[in-house]
């Protein structure tokens, strides 16, 4: 069962254990992206995110949070556009990120897609999302639905992030928010969890997120990018 005629020899590597289990180098804070959906003057996943961030902050983490008030749609300005460039910065900046949206007409909003749209999955050669840790999370106005984390999480596999299992789901938000803080209740608990899951996965896996993301396909392939580029006769 080792006859391989498929494989690129000298592409395909052994995984390097010493690597992906070497002691942890960073001591510096996690650095988590927040990220919500709504721009209501009343937001519950704004009101969700501003208790996450807090959650985050209380377990070591530094926490930055996009405001996506004037991000325009997904290829209506230029990448230049300052919201688009803080966007961009951001995604670069973090380690890992928190997605909170409403459920609106059974899917994430068009503000939450918006902004991921805006996040390419490679950026002058660097890939601002791939390897980094995801946590979901959505806010209900009516029962407890589970449509928005389940798109999210099929979104954040696609921008090739590590997203946690555990998630967040908060039905009747209207209840759970008192003089915009979320009230105690299983449901603050679970967030609580998530948040908690999330710096443990962003601790294990940031110091190796080089040998996390290092693909027998992709070494191939620049291989072949190589040697097109240098065996060209003419520029």
């Amino acid at each position: 069962m080792t006859d391989t005629p498929q494989l690129s020899e000298a592409h395909f590597t052994p995984v390097d254990k010493d690597a992906l289990l070497r002691p942890a180098r960073d001591t510096h804070a996690p650095r988590i992206l927040l990220l919500y959906g709504s721009l209501r003057a009343t937001s519950y996943s704004r009101l969700m995110t501003e208790e996450a961030a807090r959650i985050l902050q209380r377990l070591g983490a530094e926490t930055k949070t996009f405001n996506p008030s004037g991000l325009p749609l997904p290829d209506d300005a230029e990448a230049d556009h300052p919201k688009v460039a803080e966007l961009r910065e951001l995604a670069t900046w973090s380690e890992g990120m928190v997605w909170s949206s409403p459920e609106r007409h059974g899917a994430m909003t068009g503000i939450m897609k918006a902004q991921i749209d805006w996040i390419p999955l490679s950026l002058g050669g660097v890939r601002p999302t791939q390897g980094k840790t995801l946590a979901l999370m959505q806010v209900c106005g009516g029962s407890q639905s589970f449509n928005t984390v389940n798109q999210l999480r099929i979104l954040g596999r696609w921008m090739r992030m590590l997203t946690i299992p555990n998630q967040s789901s908060v039905p009747k938000a209207f209840l759970e928010f008192e003089d915009g803080r979320m009230k105690p209740s299983p449901f603050y608990d679970r967030m609580v969890d998530v948040m908690e899951e999330l710096v443990k996965f962003t601790l294990l896996t940031r110091d190796r997120n080089d040998v996390l993301i290092d693909r027998y396909s992709e070494r191939k392939e620049s291989a072949a990018e190589l040697s097109k580029r240098v065996n060209q006769k003419a520029i």
